[in-house]
């Protein structure tokens, strides 16, 4: 029986989550699966990059996974740049430091960047906020205290 798959923390969430080649129908398109900690994979790499092993610790894995993982991200865009196929990005087993926060008056989400966005909205101030996690709104992008 395998281990279970560990959390791969990721830090970046995608801003954008659909990548198609110009002039090509959408509808006549094959599209390649990316996953989140795959593309966070690349982000530590070959954005910021940083060594193999401080990725990996980033990431909470270890430096064979982050390797696994780096190459599988590598693959699927190089498949998709060559064979002008889609880029879905979405998916995997992940959590994040980042949480989703609600606003109940102004109807704001956000990513809480300061303790302080815990207690109040940055857009209108109000105290009615609340994690998007308990609000039964996402429970896939943090692991907030129930």
């Amino acid at each position: 029986m395998p281990r279970p798959t560990k959390y791969r923390m990721v830090e970046n969430l995608p801003k954008e989550e659909y990548f198609v080649p110009a002039n090509v129908p959408k509808c006549s398109l094959d599209e390649v699966v990316l996953k989140v900690e795959e593309l966070e994979a690349m982000r530590l790499k070959d954005v910021e990059e940083l060594h193999q092993e401080d990725c990996a610790e980033r990431m909470n894995v270890s430096r064979q996974t982050f390797q696994n993982i780096i190459d599988s991200a590598r693959k699927k865009v190089a498949i998709a740049l060559t064979e002008g196929k889609a880029i879905r990005i979405g998916g995997g087993h992940f959590v994040t430091k980042r949480c989703k926060f609600k606003c109940f008056d102004c109807g704001n989400e956000y990513d809480i960047n300061v303790e302080y966005d815990k207690t109040k909205c940055p857009v209108c101030g109000s105290n009615k906020v609340m994690c998007s996690k308990k609000a039964e709104k996402c429970k896939k992008w943090c692991r907030c205290e129930e």
